[in-house]
């Protein structure tokens, strides 16, 4: 691995502000923030055929399945603008993903994930808040309970499997931006100065 290269994830509940947080990581680091909800959500405002198979995939409540994510991603990080790293919002979700990501890296692996931590109800209320200010009638306390059980059902045991790998950077996702923005600056300098075990 080259030494210019920064490989980045970040993780958390749906609501801890992910998005946020990825656009500033992105920044400092000099790398594309890629979102797989993002380019789900360009294919579908776009009316294309994949933005059609995800559009009818979400709307059932469901997660996309692995494979249309990967191809999505492989194709993503092959573009001239992720040469010198990325960080990804979003995947993998599950080890299988994981594994994959592997496979597309070379068998290389991430420089660090961000997992950001957030209260359930305290991210269930955020959410109903932005459901009611953006007019997401779909998005009721149901259904966002559902998903965040649908995360920490998939994501749990990759929070393991970064921590066995060394490069899990633990972070509290509550409180202002600029707070928690200063913790991640912090979490990612200490781990990424630190020697990564092979």
């Amino acid at each position: 691995m080259s030494e210019t290269t920064t490989r980045l994830l970040i993780i958390g509940p749906p609501g801890a502000g992910k998005g946020t947080q990825a656009g500033r990581i992105a920044e400092r680091y000099g790398v594309p923030a890629i979102s797989t909800g993002d380019i789900f959500r360009a294919n579908i405002k776009g009316g294309t055929e994949l933005g059609q198979r995800v559009q009818a995939i979400i709307e059932s409540g469901e997660l996309v399945p692995d494979s249309l994510t990967n191809e999505i991603v492989q194709d993503r990080l092959a573009q001239a603008d992720a040469e010198g790293g990325f960080l990804l919002d979003g995947y993998p979700r599950n080890v299988e993903q994981v594994h994959a990501l592997d496979g597309m890296l070379d068998g290389s692996s991430l420089d660090a994930v961000v997992l950001l931590e957030a209260d359930v109800d305290a991210v269930v209320a955020r959410l109903l808040k932005r459901a009611e200010i953006e007019g997401r009638a779909d998005d009721t306390e149901d259904v966002i309970r559902h998903r965040q059980e649908v995360y920490a059902e998939q994501t749990a045991p990759l929070i393991d499997l970064f921590s066995k790998r060394g490069i899990l950077v633990t972070v509290d996702g509550l409180g202002s931006v600029d707070e928690v923005a200063d913790r991640i600056a912090a979490g990612l300098d200490a781990k990424l100065a630190a020697p990564v075990e092979s």
